[in-house]
């Protein structure tokens, strides 16, 4: 590994909140127009009892709303590795009709991966009472406020379809300005990053593989600079038999890359609006979200959808990134967490999309 390279910090993923409150193009708002054809191309694709993994992009002609919707994904890929779609039609919309319609956004645009040991590709993000701090807590089903971290594939992608009324909010910091801040003062810690940490698998590896992985926080690969840093996944991973205590000098460099990542100048909050659908680019960015108090009645209570996405342009990761995603090869179907009921019809819909998208399995 090169720890002496230092990539560009002109890239425009490199933003601190000043940057994304004064250039608001990765906000995108989609108008009548826009709804109107998302919900018409949603209603006359849509066949009842019809399983997700059954779906194609070409299931849904979305018309000319796919045109910000481009916009905002290639924002997220290639620009500030953040974008934002406000207004995905909502009114009059079943949460079963928006959880298609983030689906069949998703089709468009990537190949979607299993994110839990149940296989699925598609989680519904809301409180069922689950202790995120427990050693297979995930912070999707509980209503804590969760620690930075990434998602295992090259974008996440989050729409809302209730918010809590307090709480619930949207935190985000681009790790790759983090970096350079690093760089500059503390270039001895920013190196220690790019040794070896232990991560917790959660309880959802495999039968027989370890119950952890190890991997850098920080590594490059050609221009670009990626980060895995996720707290809660390190600290279970530290209760683990076998795993050795952090040195002195990495506990100090954690400590400090942790309040560097939620510090004034790099992290930026947001509030999800119903009908709200957040990207974020994991190679750059850090994701968390405060805890919530929910709504007392079923229907209204807080809920989200997210979909994991491996993308047709998605960069050449380092090779320490292998152990998380995979393949590491630019364009590749990677990422996610297979589970224990990845089966045949997982395997033909991943084969299925990555042809459909021109991309390798």
């Amino acid at each position: 590994m090169n720890t002496s390279f230092v990539p560009s910090p002109d890239a425009r993923c490199a933003w601190q909140v000043r940057d994304l409150q004064t250039d608001r193009s990765w906000i995108i708002a989609l108008d009548d127009a826009d709804r109107a054809d998302l919900l018409g191309a949603l209603r006359a694709g849509r066949t009842p009892g019809k399983a997700l993994l059954d779906y194609r992009r070409g299931d849904f002609a979305f018309g000319r709303a796919l045109a910000p919707l481009k916009r905002a994904f290639a924002q997220a890929q290639h620009g500030l590795g953040i974008a934002l779609i406000k207004g995905l039609p909502r009114e009059g919309v079943s949460a079963e009709e928006f959880e298609l319609l983030t689906w069949a956004i998703g089709l468009h645009f990537g190949v979607a991966r299993p994110q839990d040991k149940a296989s699925r590709y598609l989680n519904q993000v809301r409180d069922v009472g689950v202790d995120y701090r427990s050693p297979t807590g995930r912070g999707y089903s509980s209503k804590a406020e969760l620690d930075f971290h990434i998602d295992g594939a090259d974008l996440v992608a989050l729409s809302c379809f209730n918010q809590a009324p307090t709480g619930g909010d949207s935190m985000a910091t681009s790790s790759t300005a983090v970096f350079h801040r690093l760089r500059n003062e503390r270039p001895d810690l920013a190196e220690v990053l790019m040794q070896p940490y232990p991560w917790s698998r959660q309880g959802e590896q495999p039968p027989g593989e370890l119950p952890f992985s190890m991997q850098p926080i920080y590594a490059v690969q050609g221009d670009q600079v990626f980060c895995n840093w996720n707290r809660n996944r390190l600290n279970n991973a530290l209760k683990l038999d076998g795993i050795a205590p952090l040195t002195a000098v990495q506990r100090e460099a954690v400590e400090y890359l942790d309040a560097l990542v939620r510090s004034e100048p790099f992290m930026f909050t947001m509030r999800l609006e119903a009908g709200d659908l957040q990207l974020l680019n994991n190679h750059c960015m850090l994701h968390s979200r405060t805890e919530f108090q929910d709504h007392p009645e079923p229907d209204r209570k807080r809920t989200l959808y997210r979909l994991w996405l491996a993308t047709p342009d998605g960069p050449h990761m380092p090779p320490a990134w292998s152990i998380f995603f995979g393949a590491t090869a630019g364009g590749t179907v990677r990422g996610g967490i297979h589970g224990d009921h990845y089966n045949d019809a997982c395997r033909a819909f991943d084969r299925a999309q990555a042809a459909d998208l021109g991309m390798g399995v």
